[in-house]
């Protein structure tokens, strides 16, 4: 988006929703409804198992297949979900990290299909393939860091010299945010995982010194707004700065426009309430003044998360709702009239001068730990956002941060917008997975087979060198691989990753009283039982936000359990042998992913099959209370959703719950 003089008035931010799911084909269908909305880029949601390199009919994928975005296998569902887009118009942002290099081959090759080579000198848009933040936050990852380093090194190099026009990463600190980080840790992280990224293009050998400078000028940033908005304005003025400093000290850029800090950002989806949700909307409006007030900081793209998303998958309704906040704040104020409003502001450079201090005091700390992939490697940056987090809950659970309707202000009236009751929210037909499944096989069965094959080898040979795999990519995408087929090629050559979770060096607590309670009763069962209590904390299927599992899991430590935590993608199967082999008094199962219908079930009946079906299973998650009484019908003890905020009183229900299963007084 082109910057206009101080003179001028400032152009509108290009306006996005993150959407996606079911098919290629109804996935399509709903992005042209809100391109012809006025919506004016799209940011396109792709399903886990897509994200985490696994074709429909996988056993990780059950549950799972068009839940949270669109399944995209192959070529053909790439055509499917941009029918009638013109690409060398259209302006895309896709969030698929790990295989980004194979989702962003697939949108190349479908561009070339519409207009030939001359098309991608004009795409414009971003792909997020910050794999950093995936094993801090997000966990959408799949191979170690290294290797995962070196493909998205291979992305920026072979795009900086093919996609003038397109960001080839954009560094993320998003998920950091709802992973707990401060201000100055997701600046700080943030700008690691950039001096990162750059220092491995700049020392791959594969673009010359003297382009560095359009490397640089091509890097964006995705980043999230809180509540706090005067603190998060000034965050953004921070990363601002910091960014033009690390630039041209670090890199020697000396064009001041391509060490600009450029930034979408969505609003925080994490802390929208399923309490009373109306309230968020307002929610949502304050988190995007946050990113829209300063003019010299301002995002130039933005997409809000819609008003009931702690309930389920927003309807295109509430989407529209999302794009029109934007489109009034852009076209009816008077925002984008005037210069920084905030230029001279001692309250702002005050506490910017701060954000920037401590971030660059963090940012040492961790260049001293061997920069971001060492920290990450090492537990340290996790373990520090498991801590941060820690203390934001705890803040939640005394009251000293209010959190309307939630721990204040409880007392409501019914909800007109939630009068539909499970029509409120978007839900996925249940045949969509075995359609997905169907349709695979059919590609499988009408392409070439052997040039499949081929093309398969060849990335493979290519893998075990230092070669850029984009190409190596592009003919997988034209042959017709699928994205299963393409991730298992490089899985088999560079292995796959389990992140340090950050539990163990994490600082817990809670407020001393009940806790002390809780941990009285833990004790006092321990004693009964002749055995000290342990809780195994599961995470079923591919979704990835551990963020609610990671603060079960230490608070549960504080209050005295022994605590069996392995992370995240557990097949209900794993799980089950966890349970038996450790002999576990419950089960925690963690599910925002939408598959709870299917995952959790899994579980119950393999620990039933396992002689072990009197171990309590609980479920936390964003849960619908149609569905969490099926579960409960399904043998599930107790469901807890995002309402259900002290921990304390969730521990202390476990403790209840065991003591009903062996027969003590409660």
């Amino acid at each position: 988006m082109p910057y206009p003089t101080d003179h001028q008035r400032d152009r509108p931010w290009v306006m996005r929703t993150y959407a996606g799911h079911s098919s290629a084909t109804a996935s399509n269908e709903l992005y042209r409804r809100n391109l012809a909305k006025g919506q004016t880029g799209l940011s396109v949601a792709f399903d886990l198992p897509t994200q985490t390199g696994y074709d429909a009919d996988h056993p990780l994928a059950r549950g799972e297949v068009g839940k949270v975005g669109v399944p995209i296998s192959h070529v053909g569902d790439m055509r499917r979900l941009f029918d009638g887009i013109p690409l060398a118009k259209a302006n895309t942002s896709m969030t698929i990290n790990a295989p980004a290099m194979w989702l962003l081959a697939l949108y190349v090759t479908v561009a070339r299909e519409q207009g030939g080579d001359e098309v991608l000198a004009g795409l414009a848009g971003t792909t997020q393939n910050d794999i950093v933040k995936e094993y801090l936050s997000r966990g959408t990852y799949i191979f170690p860091p290294a290797p995962s380093l070196r493909l998205t090194t291979d992305v920026i190099a072979w795009a900086v010299h093919h996609l003038p026009k397109w960001n080839p990463i954009n560094i993320c600190s998003y998920h950091l945010q709802e992973a707990g980080a401060t201000p100055t840790q997701e600046v700080a992280y943030a700008l690691c995982t950039a001096i990162a990224v750059l220092d491995a293009v700049r020392d791959s050998g594969q673009v010359d010194q003297s382009d560095m400078a359009k490397v640089v000028g091509r890097i964006s940033f995705f980043v999230n707004a809180g509540l706090r908005f005067v603190e998060e304005l000034c965050k953004m003025r921070a990363f601002a700065a910091l960014w033009d400093e690390i630039t041209r000290e670090r890199y020697g850029v000396t064009d001041p426009k391509l060490r600009r800090f450029r930034y979408g950002v969505q609003v925080n989806s994490l802390g929208l309430t399923e309490a009373q949700p109306e309230n968020n909307v307002q929610r949502i409006v304050l988190e995007m003044l946050a990113v829209t007030l300063s003019r010299g900081a301002r995002a130039r793209a933005i997409q809000l998360p819609a008003w009931n998303e702690a309930l389920g998958l927003p309807r295109p309704w509430d989407q529209q709702w999302a794009l029109r906040m934007q489109q009034v704040l852009a076209y009816e104020t008077d925002l984008l009239e005037y210069e920084d409003i905030f230029g001279g502001s001692r309250v702002v450079e005050t506490k910017v001068a701060e954000i920037v201090e401590d971030a660059r005091a963090e940012i040492e700390r961790v260049q001293e730990r061997g920069g971001a992939v060492a920290a990450v490697e090492s537990g340290y940056m996790k373990s520090q956002l498991v801590s941060s987090l820690a203390d934001y809950r705890r803040a939640v659970e005394s009251g000293e941060r209010i959190i309307v309707g939630v721990n204040e202000f409880e007392s409501t009236e019914p909800s007109p917008l939630q009068a539909e009751g499970a029509k409120a929210i978007e839900t996925v037909d249940s045949a969509v997975e075995k359609k997905a499944v169907a349709a695979l096989e059919d590609w499988r069965q009408q392409r070439d087979n052997a040039a499949v094959e081929r093309a398969l080898a060849a990335l493979r040979e290519a893998a075990k060198t230092t070669a850029n795999l984009f190409e190596p990519t592009l003919e997988c995408a034209r042959a017709g691989v699928t994205t299963g087929e393409w991730a298992g090629a490089l899985r088999e050559v560079f292995g796959e990753y389990r992140a340090p979770t950050g539990v163990s060096a994490a600082s817990g607590g809670g407020e001393p009283g009940e806790l002390a309670r809780v941990r009285e009763r833990v004790r006092a069962t321990d004693e009964e039982l002749g055995e000290r209590l342990r809780i195994l904390v599961g995470k079923p299927g591919l979704d990835g936000h551990s963020n609610g599992a990671e603060q079960v899991a230490v608070r549960a430590r504080d209050a005295g359990f022994e605590v069996i935590y392995q992370g995240i993608r557990l097949t209900p199967e794993q799980i089950v042998a966890a349970a038996v082999q450790e002999g576990v008094h419950v089960v925690g199962l963690s599910v925002l992913s939408g598959s709870h219908l299917e995952v959790v079930p899994e579980v119950v009946d393999g620990l039933r099959v396992a002689g072990a079906g009197d171990i309590p299973v609980i479920v936390g998650g964003i849960i619908p209370a149609e569905d969490a009484q099926l579960l409960a019908d399904r043998g599930v003890a107790r469901v807890f959703t995002p309402k259900d905020y002290e921990l304390n009183t969730i521990m202390d229900g476990v403790v209840t719950l065991i003591r009903e299963a062996h027969g003590l007084p409660g």
